[in-house]
């Protein structure tokens, strides 16, 4: 965006200058040229009215006049007179080829005639046009420089309204951006902070909502399945009890499902994903582990390969789902165990890889690792899934990406770290764009 607009004012500003500097170049030699041509011509009316009132009686008079008078006015260019085909005076010719010659006629009928070097006009003239360039090359600097300051007004509210839309967009921050004098950007910043107001609004609703019909459901169905086994238990019936059992069938796949419905309002309201800087979840897992891996003798690096973007995730599911990873390595592994970050495929995209110098996983339990129960030396078998279930709940995903050595891998959509809301939109803060200077 900001090149664009730099380019398309560095084009307006250079055809402008080229439509006025270029027959201004073209004007200033003749302008200059004609100007001595003037001046010369304007000497030369002069002499003559000079020599008109001297009279032309005593010639040796008139010469030592003329020579005065070209000492004093003209020393560097040539005088001639002439009457009636004669000359009378003549002060000598100029060595240069290119000359400004004036001529005029007396009152008296002397043909008086000055003729000088053209050398300093035309270094004038060169003077004037590269006058004309400098002016033009100053202008075009200014017109740049304009225009850079203009396009960074113009692009850091759309840089802004890009950080504000991410962060709407994830759930982490509610900014408001003050008026920028541009009416387009300033309508869409405020139909974008409506519109994250509804949207917000409209989750909240549908999680208490989901919320409270799991509550009201909840009550009803523990009394309706209590009175229903008393029933079964009074009743002689075979038909009464088989129905019974029916409907306690039921009730208990209607519990299940009320039970799921809570369980995902709560995931929602707790799943609140931001932009993690991972160097943050780094130092606080080297901290945790690195004394732990020292007393048996082991290592563990945490390297960060991707410094221009961040993870989008929530920071406690993040950590407890590399922490669970590190866990097992130190438990399970062998050498040195390496948490890693790479950049994904695309711009959004980021890799956060465990990996250790240990045997690896099995391949029989390798395509269930992360079903719950599952565990190759006896555990829970917990730790993987709630990994698997924090991670998925972010919109990531976790996967055994190398069996030996073995690898795991989770997968997180991504920002770029010039939208981090500590550069662009502090929480809490008041982003200001216009005439104020700020971080652009």
């Amino acid at each position: 965006m900001r090149r664009r607009a730099l380019l398309m004012v560095f084009q307006s500003v250079l055809v402008s200058l080229t439509l006025l500097g270029l027959p201004l170049a073209v004007l200033a030699p003749s302008y200059v040229w004609q100007s001595a041509q003037s001046a010369q011509n304007g000497q030369v009316a002069t002499l003559s009215r000079y020599l008109d009132q001297i009279g032309v009686h005593d010639l040796e008079r008139m010469r030592q006049a003329v020579s005065q008078w070209q000492k004093v006015n003209v020393p560097e260019s040539q005088i001639t007179i002439d009457q009636r085909e004669k000359r009378i005076y003549d002060s000598g010719a100029i060595a240069n080829r290119w000359k400004l010659q004036s001529h005029t006629r007396s009152a008296g009928g002397l043909y008086i005639t000055i003729r000088s070097s053209a050398v300093p006009v035309i270094w004038s003239s060169i003077g004037a046009v590269c006058a004309v360039l400098i002016c033009a090359a100053v202008a075009l600097g200014a017109g740049t420089a304009f225009a850079f300051r203009g396009s960074r007004r113009l692009a850091a509210p759309l840089i802004y309204l890009s950080a504000q839309a991410e962060q709407v967009g994830s759930g982490a921050v509610q900014a408001r951006i003050e008026p920028t004098g541009i009416e387009e950007i300033d309508l869409v910043s405020e139909e974008l902070s409506r519109s994250g107001e509804r949207i917000i609004g409209r989750i909240a609703k549908e999680r208490q909502f989901a919320s409270d019909v799991t509550h009201q459901l909840r009550t009803p169905l523990t009394a309706l399945s209590m009175r229903i086994e008393e029933i079964e238990y009074l009743t002689d019936n075979e038909e009464v009890k088989h129905e019974a059992e029916a409907c306690l069938e039921q009730i208990e796949r209607i519990t299940q499902v009320v039970g799921d419905l809570k369980e995902r309002a709560r995931q929602a309201t707790h799943g609140n994903t931001q932009a993690v800087k991972i160097e943050e979840i780094f130092r606080q897992q080297k901290d945790e582990w690195a004394g732990q891996f020292a007393a048996k003798g082991r290592e563990i690096l945490f390297i960060n390969q991707v410094s221009d973007r961040l993870p989008l995730a929530t920071p406690s599911s993040l950590s407890q789902a590399i922490a669970t990873l590190v866990e097992n390595s130190l438990k399970y592994g062998a050498g040195t165990v390496t948490v890693s970050t790479r950049k994904g495929v695309s711009k959004r995209s980021i890799f956060v890889e465990v990996t250790d110098e240990g045997e690896g996983v099995s391949e029989e339990i390798a395509p269930d690792i992360f079903r719950r129960g599952v565990s190759g030396h006896g555990s829970s078998g917990i730790g993987l899934a709630l990994a698997k279930d924090l991670i998925e709940a972010d919109g990531g995903r976790i996967e055994l990406t190398s069996r030996k050595p073995v690898m795991f891998t989770i997968s997180l959509s991504a920002v770029s770290e010039s939208m981090s809301p500590d550069r662009l939109l502090p929480e809490g803060g008041l982003v200001v764009v216009g005439r104020r200077h700020g971080r652009h």
